[in-house]
């Protein structure tokens, strides 16, 4: 059950110009929902927060005031009849709403200090240690007045204006210009209007043109060309970047490839990239940059949160194990509607493989890049067709159905995982058992089993890539 709003965000296949689809959308209380406009937003490089972080104070913790604002994702029925979830506010960082994140605590014991919520969903869902390590600090207000934390690669940050997207909402701060700008001695505007570090001004830190030489090297052996910074990326750092959505956590590449403490290593919007015995990883910046915001790293008690262990979330049996490949990484599920079939995947591990049941015409599945942005445990699912089969109305819009459609409902949905801006989810279907075939009116029906399983599996941010 579902309809297109066509909401997703691709990365360029090969010149990126940063132009990425960031549309605000409501998920309405079943699979069907009306097309929203397509907006376009651009990303260009910035200098505001790094010249704001800069010599200004972080925000301490203080005691937290609740306030009541409509939670779109959780509006039913009568407009006037909305419900509200409460948002509290540490000091003046906004804090995330429920959106189906952990509703507890756990302990990294080997940094000594606690994750929850939405840092701890999208710590899982991007591979726990693999990409941003473990935090260092608890949660904290920064100067941007946004909900932070300090892990050893980066500070992750909850941006407020990326919740109804379907983009990652919780992201590295771009601390890249900010770090290179210390270094060097500051930051200078270059004759075209690009930002560059100054000092040296390093060949690996030019700005370069499109048809530089070493653009068309790069181009020419697959890599990509990022036209607002002047930089490329390939290699190694690009197999990293795609893996690892860096489009989304890393941004523009800030350098070519330069020599960092005597390893390869290239600057981006989002932190700095070297490569180690183990492979290209994300640089431990985490102590400089708690240092450098005043955050404390002293050990914290547990609590009494218990420690992290991945089989705390898992509270279903994985029905259709498989098991292959070897290594641990970002969490991504990958849908194909001509196979009609799922899979997925821990890093380069395939974790389950499993029939499922798409959209049928007219009401066709969205087909793009998603992620899993809300999740609810049972839902109720109405809406209304017209005589060809085409849904009109759903229960989320408001109002009651036009005159002379046709209204079908479901109760009592399980394991509801919306993906897109057109309230498609992956959901569990206990009405039919002809997985493998296309059935519903957009979402992706999986096997009872499968549903359960994958709600505790995959936490919110995971990747949805459908086809």
């Amino acid at each position: 059950m579902g309809k297109d709003t066509r909401a997703g965000s691709r990365m360029p296949a090969r010149v990126l110009g940063w132009e990425m689809t960031g549309v605000t959308g409501r998920i309405n209380c079943r699979e069907d929902f009306p097309h929203h406009r397509r907006q376009r937003l651009r990303q260009v490089a910035g200098l505001a927060l790094a010249a704001l972080l800069m010599g200004a104070p972080v925000v301490g913790l203080g005691p937290a005031q609740s306030a009541l604002a409509q939670d779109d994702a959780l509006a039913k029925g009568d407009p006037t009849q909305m419900e509200y979830a409460s948002i509290a506010y540490l000091d003046n960082a906004e804090m995330p709403p429920n959106v189906g994140q952990a509703d507890f605590s756990v302990y990294i014991e080997a940094t000594g200090h606690t994750l929850s919520g939405i840092f701890l969903d999208y710590w899982r869902a991007t591979g726990e240690t693999a990409m941003f390590g473990n935090p260092i600090s608890e949660p904290f207000a920064s100067s941007d007045g946004l909900y932070s934390q300090v892990f050893e690669r980066g500070v992750l940050q909850y941006l407020p204006a990326k919740v109804w997207t379907v983009e990652p909402f919780v992201r590295p701060m771009p601390v890249g210009r900010l770090l290179i700008g210390e270094r060097a001695g500051g930051l200078a505007t270059h004759a075209g209007g690009k930002r560059l570090a100054t000092g040296s001004r390093a060949t690996g830190m030019r700005f370069l043109a499109p048809d530089d030489p070493a653009v068309q090297a790069a181009l020419e052996q697959g890599g990509i060309y990022d036209s607002d910074s002047g930089h490329t990326i390939s290699g190694a750092f690009l197999d990293w970047y795609e893996t690892h959505e860096g489009d989304f956590y890393l941004g523009s590449p800030l350098s070519e490839v330069v020599i960092e403490d005597g390893a390869r290593a290239q600057w981006f919007d989002g932190g700095l990239l070297v490569e180690t015995a183990d492979g290209v990883q994300l640089a431990p910046l985490g102590d400089r940059l708690a240092a450098r915001f005043g955050v404390s790293t002293a050990r914290v008690s547990a609590n009494g949160a218990p420690d992290y262990d991945e089989s705390l979330f898992i509270t279903a049996p994985n029905p259709e194990p498989v098991g292959t490949g070897s290594g641990h990484g970002p969490k991504r599920i990958i849908v194909s509607i001509a196979e009609q079939r799922l899979w997925a995947y821990d890093g380069d591990t395939l974790v389950l493989e499993t029939p499922v049941s798409t959209g049928l015409d007219p009401n066709h599945t969205e087909t793009g890049r998603f992620r899993i942005r809300y999740k609810v445990p049972t839902e109720d699912m109405r809406g209304a067709t017209d005589a060809a089969g085409n849904v009109v109305w759903v229960v989320g819009d408001g109002g009651s159905a036009p005159a002379g459609s046709i209204p079908y409902g479901v109760p009592d949905v399980p394991n509801v995982m919306y993906v897109n801006l057109d309230a498609e989810a992956l959901h569990g279907a206990y009405w039919h058992n002809n997985f493998g075939q296309k059935m519903s009116h957009g979402c992706i029906n999986l096997p009872l089993p499968v549903a359960a399983f994958l709600y505790g599996w995959a936490p919110v941010g995971t990747p949805v890539t459908v086809s």
